[in-house]
């Protein structure tokens, strides 16, 4: 079901922004602005194949564009963000863990030639810096680094308006900045040792919670013991927010490791704006908890890194939500193929 505002109009120039996920796709057209005129979502269902997606796709974009009162004509290009790794500049997925059916595929080639319309293609960590670089909360600014934080971290840089993509197609990957070199570090999903991801996910929120039950910490949370597998990021978040202070303890800490990799990007980019995303905020600045894990981010920042970063460079969460990736794709097609004012 797409979802359209009051607004439609044919005298700006338009994008369809598309921001593909494991589970699901989130897909909206998008004006010259970086204003959302409509959206919708569709599940991945990645065991269906890479054209078959991009077949639902354009149906849903097409739905977007009849409730407002368009054609397709007047869509002047799409963006496309994905996970995985990627060759870029070839237009070519290479391996898509957990999206079986999309490995190895053409989609840039592929997209075009069933849109007839020209496609950026990018990293989905790049389209949501993008998106909030353009239109949300670093709209203000000429560079951010941008860390998504969910079952994965992700990561997006744009400097002077264009992200920096890497010779390989991979830079970026800020949630692979190592923040422990000791052999006993914990090991992230890639197969490496020490990886800023393993420390600061979603996922692992929720491992080191459990380790730290099973080892006898006194907390609400113990009821989790019989059940290890409903544990999640979002149940430490609850019970947080209900003063167990093992539950605080873990969000502290979590803030102190990404604290760690916020340091070294601060050091080696020196960005106007370093930006959180993604589903794992605590509730941002509306909870008790997500104000915490901010200011804690902060103040062991500002302790770690030169005294002119810490006062010059602004850390906060993103405000676009689960928009921000198909805007920033929608935004990268606009700054490839449009008049970018």
């Amino acid at each position: 079901m797409a979802t359209a505002s009051e607004t439609s109009t044919t005298t700006r120039r338009l994008y369809l922004g598309i921001d593909v996920g494991g589970t699901g796709i989130k897909l909206g057209v998008v004006d010259d602005s970086g204003a959302a005129l409509g959206h919708a979502q569709i599940d991945t269902e990645h065991e269906r194949g890479a054209a078959d997606g991009v077949s639902r796709i354009l149906g849903a974009a097409q739905g977007i564009v009849d409730e407002l009162n368009l054609s397709w004509d007047d869509i002047d290009a799409l963006g496309i963000g994905t996970p995985g790794t990627m060759d870029i500049r070839a237009g070519q997925l290479l391996h898509m863990p957990n999206m079986s059916g999309w490995d190895e595929f053409p989609i840039r080639s592929y997209l075009e030639e069933q849109a007839g319309k020209p496609v950026a293609f990018m990293n989905d960590g790049t389209a949501a810096a993008y998106g909030e670089f353009w239109a949300g909360r670093g709209k203000e600014c000429s560079s951010i680094v941008m860390l998504t934080l969910g079952t994965g971290v992700g990561g997006g840089i744009i400097i002077s308006g264009r992200s920096l993509d890497g010779e390989h197609s991979h830079g970026s990957e800020c949630g692979h900045i190592i923040i422990d070199g000791s052999p006993h570090a914990r090991r992230c999903p890639c197969g490496q040792l020490g990886h800023l991801e393993a420390y600061v996910s979603a996922t692992s929120v929720a491992q080191r919670t459990l380790e730290g039950l099973r080892d006898g910490a006194d907390s609400s949370l113990t009821e989790f013991l019989e059940n290890e597998a409903e544990l999640s990021a979002f149940s430490v978040f609850e019970h947080a927010q209900s003063k167990d202070a093992f539950a605080i303890r873990v969000i502290e800490e979590t803030a102190v490791y990404l604290s760690i990799g916020i340091t070294s990007i601060m050091h080696i980019l020196d960005p106007d704006m370093v930006i959180l995303g993604g589903a794992m905020n605590f509730g941002a600045h509306d909870t008790e908890s997500g104000r915490m894990f901010m200011k804690t981010i902060r103040d062991k920042v500002a302790g770690a890194t030169f005294p002119v970063l810490a006062e010059q460079t602004m850390i906060d969460f993103a405000s676009l939500g689960n928009h921000c990736g198909f805007i920033g794709a929608a935004g990268i097609a606009r700054a490839q193929f449009g008049t970018a004012n």
